[in-house]
């Protein structure tokens, strides 16, 4: 009898598996014409948290793995501030495959891989979700029933939401996406002031 652990780690494989072979997805032949990987996540299957991005970059179609650029290093010094390590939080993305000039993800992509998403959290079944960026806050709070409390990102950023999905009840906390940071320095003061948010919720 396979344990808990064992169990989310083949559902999340079949996921892996599912996603290599998706040529339904437009952007299939585009990575496998780069030799690119789809980024299907990384972290604990157990994770308290989830981080959710928009689409992978360059970096990330050629290891598989997600934030392991210049937004990564941001993210990996967030996490640090408060004292979480990388390795107990799940990062993934919407979308699995790399958009081409890393343009953003299309609603047509967002509808085909986010059912890919919705397996995984429910798979891990977090406390806290953490959204980077615009695209990921809109699909998390319109699907777990939150729409009509939807704004922008400049106005939802840094506050929790509460939503109860099947799994349980979860914050859903909004968040600038790392790269901003690179953009605008001035940026990194105000993510660093919202994942105290994260760390007031888990602590609660």
């Amino acid at each position: 009898m396979p344990t808990d652990t064992e169990k989310r780690h083949d559902q999340m494989k079949a996921i892996r598996d599912e996603l290599l072979a998706f040529k339904e997805s437009p952007l299939y032949d585009y990575r496998t014409k780069n030799n690119y990987f789809p980024v299907v996540g990384e972290g604990s299957h157990t994770a308290k948290i989830v981080f959710i991005g928009e689409a992978p970059g360059e970096n990330e179609a050629k290891t598989a793995r997600p934030f392991c650029g210049a937004s990564g290093r941001i993210l990996d010094e967030l996490l640090n501030s408060i004292e979480v390590d990388r390795e107990d939080v799940y990062i993934t993305n919407i979308v699995k495959d790399r958009p081409p000039a890393n343009r953003d993800p299309t609603s047509e992509e967002i509808e085909l891989y986010a059912p890919f998403l919705d397996r995984q959290l429910a798979i891990i079944k977090p406390t806290v979700i953490a959204t980077l960026g615009r695209f990921s806050m809109a699909y998390i709070i319109n699907r777990l029933g939150l729409g009509d409390q939807l704004t922008s990102i400049s106005a939802m950023h840094g506050k929790s939401f509460t939503a109860n999905p099947e799994w349980g009840s979860v914050h859903i906390i909004p968040l600038y996406h790392p790269a901003v940071a690179l953009y605008k320095a001035s940026m990194k003061t105000s993510l660093l002031e919202d994942f105290k948010v994260i760390k007031a919720v888990i602590e609660s």
